[in-house]
């Protein structure tokens, strides 16, 4: 007889693994918790195949669900079919997968911590910045004005951005030191 080892990997490998579950126990008459409800000895035929039997006549899918962080795992462990998988079936990291990447190129979680947090600071300034002049209600005339005072105002954002780099540079430069 053949076996099959399902193996979901990632979020959307989980989310189509998820339904494929759904569809293999519901064609072979296994509900939600493993135990069998069919009304066909069809159904029992090369259940094998896709399940292992364990105690008390409870099947149990013969996969592995894989991914970077337990988010998916949550979300399926919280579904309709979540009691049908063993808890050693699911295999995941314990942090957020964008940081896996940052750190595979290079960049450590503190850096990515100090790196995120300048840019928030940045957003911060730039909020504070457009709610100040949007409570001046200053309103141009004219086009003429309006093209002045848009290059006044971006001369004032180059100034503080290039302050803002240089600060980030010195940083860095402090940092490597």
């Amino acid at each position: 007889m053949r076996e099959i080892v399902h193996v979901q990997i990632g979020q959307c490998g989980n989310q189509i693994g998820s339904k494929f579950w759904e569809v293999i126990s519901e064609e072979h008459g296994i509900n939600a918790t493993g135990i069998y409800e069919g009304d066909s000895p069809l159904q029992l035929d090369r259940i094998n195949v896709y399940f292992n039997e364990a105690f008390g006549g409870k099947y149990v899918p013969r996969a592995l669900l894989v991914d970077l962080e337990p988010g998916t795992m949550d979300s399926i462990r919280g579904n309709r079919i979540g009691a049908l998988f063993r808890p050693d079936n699911f295999i995941h990291g314990e942090r957020k997968a964008f940081l896996h990447w940052y750190t595979g190129e290079g960049m450590d979680e503190l850096e990515f911590t100090e790196a995120e947090s300048n840019l928030n600071d940045l957003v911060s300034e730039y909020q504070q910045y457009q709610e100040a002049t949007a409570d001046l209600g200053w309103e141009p005339e004219e086009e003429e004005e309006e093209e002045a005072s848009s290059s006044a105002v971006t001369s004032q954002v180059q100034s503080r951005t290039e302050v803002k780099l240089e600060t980030v540079e010195e940083t860095i430069q402090e940092t490597v030191e």
